[in-house]
């Protein structure tokens, strides 16, 4: 009773600060190097954002309470596939306390992206993440082009657009 309750106020708190910071942009990650992510993948093996350098990267992060990032997945998996053949990819990055509730999202919504699992959220505090789901464009040199917070219909529109501006690049 005590992990759910926990659990609970943890989402409910996370709404609040996601509520507030949703309209904030951090200046200071546009336009800079992403941070170096090194977490393990759905397999156990580790994943590093640097082993996609040269390629337009979508870094999403997203959590299984999270019912925009339910939504939004199946979205982003479509778009992987439209563009994964021309110089596109996506790194997922889970959230959840527990790599467990993430696996079982997965198996319920399932994608071919990479996965990744920061379940001590160092990835969430380096790349100030404000809101679930956030999504960070990666140009092909590693730098942060564009920070999205949030999920509403439509939205993968815009990542389209974006996709496709960077892919010219």
């Amino acid at each position: 009773m005590k992990q759910h309750l926990k659990q609970h106020l943890l989402k409910v708190l996370w709404v609040a600060v996601t509520l507030l910071f949703a309209a904030s942009v951090s200046a200071k990650s546009v336009n800079q190097k992403a941070p170096e992510i090194t977490l393990p993948g759905m397999t156990g093996k580790t994943v590093k954002l640097s082993d996609f350098r040269g390629q337009v990267v979508m870094v999403n992060f997203w959590a299984s309470w999270c019912e925009p990032c339910r939504t939004e997945m199946p979205l982003i998996e479509d778009i992987y596939n439209k563009y994964k053949k021309i110089g596109f990819t996506v790194l997922g990055v889970n959230v959840d306390e527990n790599p467990k509730a993430g696996k079982k999202m997965l198996k319920d919504i399932p994608v071919s992206f990479p996965v990744v699992f920061d379940s001590d959220n160092k990835m969430i505090e380096k790349y100030e993440v404000q809101a679930m789901p956030s999504t960070y464009m990666v140009d092909r040199k590693g730098n942060i082009r564009d920070i999205h917070r949030g999920y509403k219909k439509g939205d993968e529109k815009a990542y389209e657009n974006y996709i496709r501006k960077l892919l010219r690049e």
